[in-house]
């Protein structure tokens, strides 16, 4: 994958993939099974070119073609492809870096197009440049553990929690079963630390749930 050094590097307009409950975060790997029309005509627009796509989320609003855009998602690089038999397309996005929504572009494309602003994520580039937070690893544990349990989801949590701190935030946050809104609170968190606490609080929530059966917020 090349090597991004400054944001002014990546492209400015975007397609993007709408697609709520799945993000994508830097360094991470979101495999996609591609079979609308017009996301068939994006990744073959995107494989001539840059290939970078942009994956969000939607909110509330907009026409049902063309919902509205949560204002923050992440530019990721396709960087596995396959066809299948009938026509659909397996790829690999590797999660480059996340942006701000501009002003969507009239384009005569059937996918959407986005100007998109890097700047302020500019960090997302060099993450072996920042330092690694202090995890409190026994309660992240805890938490974890009662929270796959309780979804009877199969991973190897002991395993899972030896991992270097990056990868495994980045694979629970994109991977475990939250709602969209959750999703989008882990994918804004400022820095890896409060993605964390984010992540933490979360799991921690889920085992409240359980508990009592009535749900809590955590301000």
């Amino acid at each position: 994958m090349p090597g991004y050094r400054r944001t002014a590097d990546l492209p400015q307009i975007i397609p993007i993939f709408p697609l709520d409950g799945a993000i994508l975060l830097p360094g991470g790997e979101l495999p996609l099974q591609v079979f609308e029309p017009r996301y068939l005509n994006m990744v073959d627009d995107a494989m001539a070119g840059d290939r970078v796509i942009g994956m969000i989320q939607t909110r509330a609003g907009g026409e049902r073609a063309r919902p509205n855009l949560t204002s923050v998602g992440c530019a990721g690089r396709i960087t596995s492809f396959a066809e299948t038999s009938d026509g659909r397309y397996l790829i690999t996005l590797t999660g480059v870096c996340r942006f701000a929504v501009g002003e969507e572009i009239s384009a005569r494309t059937p996918y959407r197009q986005i100007r998109v602003d890097f700047a302020s994520f500019e960090p997302d580039l060099s993450p072996e440049n920042q330092d690694a937070p202090e995890m409190d690893r026994e309660r992240f544990a805890k938490a974890l553990k009662r929270y796959l349990n309780r979804r009877e989801l199969d991973v190897d949590d002991e395993t899972a929690l030896s991992a270097p701190i990056e990868p495994l935030v980045t694979s629970l946050t994109m991977g475990l079963p939250f709602e969209p809104s959750e999703k989008q609170a882990l994918l804004e968190a400022e820095t890896l630390a409060a993605r964390i606490r984010t992540l933490t609080a979360l799991l921690e929530i889920d085992a409240l749930e359980d508990d009592d059966g009535a749900p809590h917020s955590v301000q």
